[in-house]
C-alpha cells in the first residue's frame, strides 16, 4: 500500500471528509513523524509497532569488483518493531 492508497481507504471510510483534507492530515502526520525520528525521539504506535533510530558502527568493506578493503563510517538506520498485536496477526 502506498500513501495515495492510503488516502483513497481513509476518504472512502469517512465521508464528511475530502480526499485534500485526508490527504492534507496525513501529509502533516508523516511530517511530523519524520521530523521526531529527525530528531533522534522514538515513535510509538500503540497497537501496531515503534519506530526508532539505530546506530551502526564503522566497519570495513571489501569491494567486489578490486577485491580492496574499504572504510564505511559509522551511520544511523530506521528500526521498527512491531507490537505484540502485530505479531498476533500473523499467526
Amino acid at each position: 500500500m502506498n500513501k495515495s492508497d492510503l488516502i483513497r481507504r481513509i476518504s472512502s471510510k469517512l465521508n464528511h471528509l475530502t480526499k485534500k483534507d485526508v490527504e492534507e492530515g496525513s501529509s502533516i502526520i508523516i511530517q511530523h513523524l519524520t521530523n521526531s525520528l529527525h530528531n533522534e525521539n522514538r515513535i510509538e504506535l500503540r497497537g501496531f509497532g515503534s519506530f526508532s533510530l539505530r546506530k551502526r558502527k564503522e566497519r570495513f568493506s571489501r569491494n567486489p569488483k578490486s577485491g580492496k578493503s574499504i572504510l564505511i563510517g559509522s551511520k544511523s538506520y530506521l528500526y521498527f518493531r512491531p507490537s505484540k498485536n502485530l505479531k498476533d496477526i500473523n499467526n
